[in-house]
């Protein structure tokens, strides 16, 4: 391989949801890995002010405002990163949502809005991100699904099921783009400090059943998912495809 095992010097990234969360702690262990990066969100006042104070750091990255539950936001995304150069290096389908009810109270809206978040979303930016993919003949797409995709954690069923149809995706795209030297694999995270996750986290009640069900004992760190996503981006993962990454604090491993 031409470039250092452990460095993402000279890779152009595109990532969904960046702006917070474990999207914003992949953004920024990927600059300091040497990447640039392409940050996508829907509020354009804390992307202009994140950008902003990248870019004072001496990093290379740019962005877009856009909500990718929309239909056609792929493509304008796409055309966007396509300005910058005809490659693209890296993806990572980031952005997510959950809506917490019993299935039987779902309406169509609500199955809409988290489907299209979480899963078409993805399908969608990442089929539009083909030919820059292959482009680059070194491409990495990773996936932030949740072991809610593997197993039942009480977060509801169309959050389990878009995380379940991510793993399948990440699965058969693996498989299909080898050819084309792009590897797929997807992280899993358990319970992580985000935004996304603090309504659930902020009840001491449910907080405390998390932690007896997590064998670490502790809430996760957004860096410590996005430390994962570096590594499936990086060389030292160079014969790693179609794999999901469980960062559970041992959750999954723990039986009776």
């Amino acid at each position: 391989m031409n470039q250092p095992l452990w460095s993402l010097s000279g890779q152009r990234a595109l990532v969904t949801g960046g702006t917070k969360g474990i999207g914003e702690a992949i953004v920024r262990q990927f600059l300091d890995l040497g990447a640039s990066v392409f940050i996508v969100a829907r509020d354009n006042e804390l992307l202009q002010q994140q950008l902003g104070n990248y870019q004072q750091q001496g990093h290379t990255v740019d962005g877009i405002a856009a909500d990718v539950s929309q239909p056609g936001e792929a493509i304008r995304i796409i055309e966007a990163v396509r300005s910058g150069g005809n490659t693209l290096d890296i993806v990572v389908n980031n952005a997510g949502t959950n809506i917490r009810k019993p299935t039987a109270e779902y309406s169509g809206a609500d199955y809409d809005h988290v489907v299209n978040t979480n899963l078409r979303s993805a399908y969608e930016l990442t089929q539009a991100a083909y030919p820059l993919l292959k482009a680059s003949g070194n491409a990495k797409v990773i996936m932030v699904s949740s072991v809610s995709g593997l197993t039942h954690t009480s977060s509801g069923s169309l959050y389990g099921m878009t995380k379940a149809a991510l793993l399948q995706l990440t699965r058969n795209l693996a498989v299909e783009w080898a050819p084309d030297g792009i590897r797929v694999n997807a992280v899993a995270p358990w319970y992580i400090t985000t935004p996304l996750a603090s309504p659930v986290l902020n009840n001491p009640e449910k907080r405390e059943g998390i932690l007896k069900r997590t064998p670490m004992n502790r809430i996760g760190d957004a860096e410590e998912v996005a430390s994962v996503v570096s590594f499936l981006s990086m060389p030292a993962s160079g014969y790693v495809t179609g794999q999901t990454i469980s960062v559970d604090g041992g959750l999954l491993a723990w039986g009776f």
